[in-house]
């Protein structure tokens, strides 16, 4: 049973609209609650209840997935992945490490870092660089940078797959909780962006970023906070894409819908399967769509994409139902 009460309070990442948990020393927010129970989204009635389903891809299943690329694609190339411990950033890193490039994770707990380390060497039989450090600090990030480079002598890509936010009523929000989501999903996304272009400039060398944002077209109720802070990632982009075109950099975004990673292994199998009813395809993508997404960004293939956002939701962003702390009585439609 999660402790509203524990200090260490539960964040929700967006991996993307499915939330995945990990914990945060931010105090005083509110602890996980699945979108079930007494508030929960008719949805979610509709479903039986069946025993938990273990979600995600096992790192096994990971490092053999089949790809759409060809082999040794980015031999050669570094790429920083931020959030390489667990879900989509830790698929990323799979992906990247397959298709030969070094790859570089970094992430606030050294623990699940190393643990896709050690998968990525045991399956793959590749050494990763990992380093500890949170986002939200800008003299880590310029650190992590600074020890890439004089560890690899270049960056070619950065990923930025890090991030996090609750569910919980806009009205609600805490200046702290405000504060801690769009510290990190708007400024440390900043803060890893400027290190690595400054680097690229000072350099001269080229450089491809990919900021793993979320689907903000239809808003995002319940998590108002990080719709304001990945709509500011997304127009960032943008603008950087324009200004850092004569530095030969190019910054693109990705927007995942509901997708199958082991976050969803705390929602009773019920809940966790109502997602599906978040998009017009009734069903949830996988990491292997999203890794594959940023290494079409990233590589050669979109070597004539800058200030884009690719949405990878199942049409989520033109029809669905998504409320990640339970349906409002207000927008239940009777009989459904």
């Amino acid at each position: 049973m999660l402790d509203p009460k524990n200090k260490q309070s539960v964040l929700f990442l967006s991996e993307w609209s499915t939330y995945i948990l990990c914990l945060t020393n931010e105090p005083n927010e509110p602890s996980a609650r699945p979108p079930h129970g007494t508030r929960a989204n008719s949805m979610i009635n509709r479903l039986p209840l069946d025993p938990p389903k273990d979600w995600g891809f096992s790192d096994e299943q990971i490092a053999t997935l089949p790809l759409s690329f060809r082999d040794n694609l980015l031999v050669g190339q570094v790429c920083v992945v931020s959030g390489g411990g667990s879900g989509i950033g830790r698929a990323i890193a799979y992906v990247l490490a397959r298709l030969g490039a070094e790859v570089v994770v970094c992430g606030r707990r050294a623990e699940k870092l190393e643990a896709t380390a050690a998968g990525i060497a045991k399956h793959l039989g590749k050494n990763i660089m990992t380093q500890a450090m949170t986002i939200r600090d800008p003299a880590q990030v310029e650190r992590l940078f600074a020890d890439v480079w004089r560890r690899h002598g270049r960056v070619d890509a950065l990923i930025n797959s890090a991030g996090g936010q609750f569910p919980q009523a806009a009205l609600d929000f805490s200046v702290k909780g405000w504060n801690a989501v769009v510290d990190t999903n708007l400024n440390g996304t900043w803060y890893m962006i400027q290190s690595a272009a400054r680097l690229w400039r000072e350099h001269a060398t080229p450089g491809s970023i990919v900021n793993i944002v979320a689907v903000v077209t239809r808003g995002m109720p319940q998590v108002a906070h990080t719709a304001a802070a990945r709509a500011g990632v997304i127009y960032l982009s943008k603008s950087l894409a324009v200004e850092w075109a004569p530095l030969n950099i190019r910054v693109n975004c990705l927007a995942p819908g509901s997708i199958a990673t082991e976050g969803l292994n705390v929602y009773p199998r019920a809940a966790a399967e109502a997602f599906i009813y978040s998009n017009p395809m009734k069903r949830l993508g996988d990491v292997a769509d999203i890794a594959q997404g940023a290494v079409y960004l990233l590589a050669p293939t979109g070597k004539f994409i800058t200030g884009e956002v690719l949405t990878i939701d199942g049409g989520r962003q033109n029809w669905g139902e998504d409320w990640p702390a339970g349906m409002p009585d207000y927008f239940r439609v009777p009989g459904r």
